[in-house]
């Protein structure tokens, strides 16, 4: 879709605000560019693929802790001896909260754009179509620098803070070259994540899933049950299967390395670890009602944001 929302003409190592902004120009020019009352007029217009409290009765199942007591169905649990509680779906104002991985192996790809870059576009997307619909905006970038948190609030001024916030990180100015060891480990940041994430938020997490272990899954099923949850999955071809047969020598900046890839039975270990890696995060998804996005470096975020590829 070069003709639409394509990012191709932008730098594939980095992000600029003209282009986050742009995003936003070509996806919803009506919508973005529209006065804050006309949009306050909008009660309701849309109903999100995700489920939370809202105003619309979706389903009854059963209390988690964590849900809100307010929400507990009395009739269903007297009938069935055990507690359960309505879900409904969110209308208006949700707040939404945009996870982004900017830790150092997301500034990779042997192929159109580094994941950071392609993590960055898609959540500039996403902050545009919830300004659209009325949502309020907020963000959590988080690297071996720092954690950043921003309220969700409303308005196209919300975004745009978001995307400056984006721009400026200091992950953009590191040395490219500079080995380093990872520190900031990700079940940890899922920790802070749910401290900060108000009950009947949309979490959309943009990540790797790097370091995917037990303590992961943890977190992020204690926060699927206050909020409703996307996981965006950005992967590198490389990542999926090795390079065409040969000989490859690879560096982290203070020890080289040579790879064989002509093996097939190498190359079959391979893939398969990348493939039950995924599954993973699908099994998870599906476990836990999240909805899953699956976004490769080479291509058009917008794809992604469609759902075109998108599992839940």
């Amino acid at each position: 879709m070069p003709d639409r929302v394509s990012s191709a003409g932008s730098s594939p190592v980095t992000i600029d605000l003209a282009t986050l902004i742009a995003l936003g120009d070509q996806l919803l020019p009506s919508s973005a560019l529209r006065p804050a009352r006309q949009r306050a007029m909008q009660t309701g217009g849309y109903h999100s693929r995700f489920r939370g409290r809202g105003m619309e009765f979706a389903e009854v199942r059963a209390y988690l802790p964590g849900d809100d007591v307010r929400s507990i169905d009395w009739r269903v649990t007297a009938r069935r001896g055990k507690v359960h509680t309505k879900l409904f779906h969110e209308e208006r104002e949700r707040p939404v909260l945009l996870a982004l991985d900017y830790r150092r192996p997301m500034f990779f790809a042997t192929r159109g754009r580094f994941k950071a870059v392609q993590a960055s576009h898609l959540a500039a997307l996403f902050a545009w179509q919830a300004l659209a619909r009325g949502d309020r905006i907020g963000g959590f970038i988080f690297s071996e620098e720092r954690n950043l948190e921003l309220r969700p609030q409303l308005g196209k001024k919300a975004v745009l803070q978001l995307l400056r916030q984006m721009v400026a990180d200091p992950v953009w100015r590191r040395d490219p070259h500079k080995p380093f060891t990872p520190q900031q480990r990700l079940a940890t940041t899922l920790q802070r994540l749910q401290r900060v994430a108000r009950p009947g938020s949309l979490i959309l997490l943009l990540s790797d899933f790097n370091q995917w272990d037990d303590a992961v899954e943890k977190q992020l099923a204690l926060l699927s049950r206050r909020c409703d949850l996307g996981l965006v999955h950005c992967f590198d071809a490389l990542e999926t299967d090795l390079p065409p047969a040969g000989t490859y020598r690879v560096s982290d900046g203070i020890q080289d390395l040579t790879i064989a890839t002509a093996d097939a039975a190498a190359r079959h270990k391979y893939r398969q670890h990348f493939f039950r890696q995924r599954e993973l995060l699908q099994n998870f998804c599906r476990r836990q009602r999240a909805r899953f996005f699956e976004l490769p470096t080479d291509q058009d975020p917008l794809e992604c944001l469609t759902g075109v590829k998108g599992e839940g």
